[in-house]
């Protein structure tokens, strides 16, 4: 008996002890189906023993197999080249991505194995599928292909998108583990790879697991897993990264690494047991971020110009501030990787460590055995190094030790969790440190933020209406246009694409020194620094990069407000 009769045995098993269908009916159906060579799927919508969205429940369920509402899924042109309307109408069958050698595609009738024999053939690629009801599938091909009958100026161009790599390493499957686990992880990672997210989010909830991705910082729901495969979704994560699978009750931390192209992406990992069972965090970690440079994390000139000399003082100490997920890590290492050379002994201290970098001794914090930030700075200073980075300075032992190490020759990088810049400056004060240490200690603190920046494919002048722009008519000059993003394909319909930093940057002189020995606020510290140094606020930043057309109004209100 092969596969499927298997699994058809086994749904029309579960079929007949549903409370709301007679197995009679079931009986019945089996034989209309064997007369008029119709599938098991079409034979129980048409004869109506079960609707469509039940039916799709259960076959998500008892196959293993992810669903996704095609409703609010925006598809990539390029599909069409891929796979043709008369192949989709034929098959009824949506093309959903295409990620190196493997399309995937969702369809409303998985039990047949001949369909995607006959796919792998038409299209000449791997598929993976996923389940979507076939009102929608149809519908989703209607709109979709019908697209492509009138040119829209918005669409892309083959010129525009890059050749696909392979973007998925191929992982290895451990002994036991059940193929379409292993299908289902991959497809999300896939997925996640290819919108650019910068988080995973896999949540248990009481009906299934709602998978969910971070893109240029907000989340956004992509697919539904089903509920059944939550405990088997979660051993597979922990067997990617080396984790300990009968662990259940307790956060459990790991990473693993993945090819994209000839590049490795890393994946930090974070599992935490809830109600419903284990939710699974996983942050995309690209190396190829932290080489790009300061000019393209947004930074001004007139920025990059004080950060790169304040890099390059012998000792000292340079602060990062800004809520998690606002880009300081990334600066940071963006910095060291200008100072990364043979003749400096780097050391960093992290909690997790974000990235692994050639050239870099990094240290990660494990308070269980006691390695603290405060013990383990202790260690690093007996290595002789010339710059230390400090994940992130929590408490007044860790900022005491960090500040004397700066003032004994070394350079000392590291984070704060401060909204503005001279709040950074009177947070050290108010840990306890003698005011002469940090004013003696401190070089360069910069805050930031980062902002989305509008898809340039959908870009359009903004509706200027008076209630909206109230708040910000002072720094509008007349006939000024702002714009925001239509939404497209390129973008998902969010009108974003891609994430721009904004700054905000204070240089520590003898007058600020003098300031904070007078136990100024960071309000009077800020006044300073606005009129004697032309410091620029976050505020200001994310507005001239509105006027400028590469944010929206939008954003600067979710970024930051005027009297920060």
């Amino acid at each position: 008996m092969n596969t499927m009769d298997t699994t058809q045995e086994r749904i029309l098993k579960t079929l007949k002890s549903l409370p709301n269908v007679n197995p009679a009916d079931i009986d019945a159906l089996l034989e209309v189906q064997q007369d008029k060579s119709i599938s098991l799927v079409k034979a129980l919508i048409k004869q109506g023993i079960i609707s469509e969205q039940d039916l799709l429940i259960l076959l998500m369920r008892e196959l293993h197999i992810p669903s996704i509402d095609l409703g609010k899924y925006r598809f990539d042109e390029k599909l069409k080249t891929v796979m043709s309307e008369k192949t989709a109408r034929q098959y009824m069958v949506m093309p959903i991505s295409i990620l190196g050698q493997t399309l995937t595609v969702a369809i409303a009738d998985p039990l047949n194995v001949f369909i995607l024999d006959d796919l792998r053939n038409v299209t000449g690629k791997e598929v993976e599928v996923v389940i979507a009801s076939e009102s929608q599938i149809q519908r989703s091909i209607d709109q979709f292909y019908k697209a492509a009958a009138s040119p829209n100026p918005m669409t892309l161009t083959a010129g525009s998108l890059k050749d696909n790599q392979d973007i998925l390493s191929k992982v290895n499957e451990e002994a036991g583990e059940e193929g379409p686990i292993v299908r289902i992880v991959n497809l999300v990672i896939k997925e996640a790879l290819h919108q650019r997210a910068s988080d995973i989010h896999i949540e248990p909830q009481e009906t299934g697991m709602r998978v969910r991705f971070r893109i240029d910082g907000i989340l956004q729901d992509i697919l539904t897993i089903p509920n059944e495969s939550k405990n088997a979704v979660a051993v597979r994560v922990k067997l990617m990264c080396g984790l300990d699978i009968t662990n259940t009750q307790t956060p459990q931390d790991g990473r693993f690494k993945m090819k994209v192209g000839k590049q490795e992406v890393d994946f930090r990992v974070s599992l935490l047991p809830t109600s419903f069972g284990q939710k699974i965090v996983l942050r995309v970690l690209d190396k190829n971020n932290l080489s790009v440079g300061l000019s393209k994390l947004g930074f001004s000139p007139k920025s990059m110009t004080i950060l790169e000399e304040a890099i390059y003082k012998p000792y000292g100490m340079i602060l990062v501030t800004g809520p998690t997920g606002s880009g300081k890590s990334t600066t940071l290492y963006s910095l060291i990787s200008k100072l990364n050379t043979s003749e400096r002994n780097i050391i960093t201290i992290e909690e997790p460590v974000e990235y692994m970098v050639d050239g870099l001794t990094q240290i990660e914090v494990k308070t269980d055995i006691g390695l603290t930030f405060a013990t383990g700075l202790k260690a690093i200073l007996r290595q002789s190094p010339d710059i230390v980075m400090v994940g992130e300075i929590r408490d007044g032992e860790t900022a005491d030790i960090a500040i004397k190490a700066s003032l004994t020759g070394q350079l000392v990088l590291s984070t704060l969790h401060t909204n503005t810049a001279a709040g950074a400056v009177t947070r050290l004060v108010d840990m306890g440190l003698e005011p002469f240490l940090v004013a003696s200690s401190l070089v360069l603190v910069c805050a930031q933020r980062l902002c989305r920046r509008i898809c340039d494919a959908c870009k359009k002048p903004m509706d200027m209406n008076p209630e909206k722009i109230k708040k910000i008519k002072h720094r509008l000059t007349p006939g000024v246009i702002l714009y925001e993003g239509k939404g497209c394909d390129r973008c998902r319909g969010t009108g974003y694409k891609g994430r721009v930093g904004v700054t905000e940057v204070l240089q520590i002189d003898d007058q600020v020194r003098d300031m904070l020995l007078k136990k100024c606020s960071s309000i009077e510290i800020t006044r300073y620094a606005q009129k004697n140094q032309g410091m620029k606020l976050l505020f200001d930043d994310v507005v001239d990069k509105m006027l400028a057309g590469e944010t929206t109004l939008t954003e600067v209100f979710r970024i930051a407000s005027e009297d920060e």
